[in-house]
């Protein structure tokens, strides 16, 4: 019989079942007696597929562990390996935005917007942080230090944001954020970071006697310590520092806390930490 569609015939169609019709070359099956027990059609095409389906599970997780291939596994391994990169690979304006929105970042959940007056060049950090707070980032190493300092919308407030890409692996990055969280040292004032102060600038008088309020974060799905140092714009010294945690709170009385400076430099960092989560991801996803 000649199957070809003839002219003017349209797409043919495909059909992956026949009705259960049957014409004289066609005999019906016979159920299957398994002893004495008659067995229903539907059944024996059920038991079919799930052995069929077995087979091709077993068939798949053999595959995978011959060629050691694991996606849950290798995932969080590929962004950990990815964000050591971002350092070089990330254009600035992608690790710090030229403005920043800052949506219930300030007291009260009042909106916050940031712009930034000045890029550091990327450098070590040999003289990037006070003594202390150097030889405590000792253990996982310095591969390269990228800062901004930012201004807020008024000009009053003057923000360095840091990300500190370090040389250590997953694990040596747990153990500094357990070292800093169960010691307090994001608390203590002779650990604050340094400013970055840029001439020609509202941070021209950003140095380290204005620093006024600061939070560290060491993130330990990439090697990457984040951190901010917030000070008043006018270069006025402050003599009660007090880490943006304390400073946030309703009870707080303190200069910083007063200003909102814990929470310039909390919510600042935060945006920008989200900025570097989110350049990881899509660094992975990318084929």
């Amino acid at each position: 019989m000649d199957l070809t569609p003839g002219p003017g015939a349209g797409r043919p169609f495909v059909f992956f079942a026949r009705p259960e019709t049957f014409d004289d070359s066609t005999t019906r099956l016979r159920p299957i007696r398994v002893h004495g027990l008659r067995m229903p059609p539907r059944a024996v095409a059920a038991a079919a597929c799930v052995v069929l389906g077995l087979g091709l599970i077993g068939g798949a997780v053999t595959g995978s562990w011959l060629t050691g291939d694991s996606s849950a596994a290798a995932g969080p391994a590929q962004s950990f390996a990815a964000a050591a990169d971002l350092w070089h690979d990330t254009p600035v304006d992608r690790l710090f935005p030229p403005v920043v929105q800052g949506d219930g970042a300030g007291p009260g959940g009042a909106d916050r917007t940031w712009t930034r007056a000045a890029v550091a060049p990327d450098s070590g950090c040999a003289h990037a942080f006070d003594p202390l707070l150097y030889k405590a980032l000792a253990p996982v190493g310095c591969l390269r230090l990228l800062r901004a300092t930012y201004t807020d919308a008024t000009r009053s407030h003057v923000t360095t944001v840091g990300l500190l890409f370090t040389k250590a692996d997953a694990a040596a990055m747990r153990a500094l954020r357990h070292r800093f969280t169960s010691d307090g040292l994001d608390r203590r004032t002779d650990l604050m970071p340094r400013p970055y102060a840029a001439k020609g600038t509202a941070a021209a008088g950003f140095g380290d006697a204005q620093r006024a309020s600061w939070t560290v974060s060491v993130l330990t799905e990439a090697p990457v310590v984040v951190y901010a140092v917030s000070g008043f714009a006018d270069g006025r010294p402050v003599q009660d520092p007090q880490p943006a945690a304390d400073a946030m709170q309703p009870s707080a009385t303190t200069a910083p806390a007063q200003a909102g400076l814990g929470h310039e430099a909390k919510g600042l960092a935060d945006r920008i930490e989200r900025g570097l989560r989110k350049s990881v991801s899509t660094d992975t996803e990318r084929p």
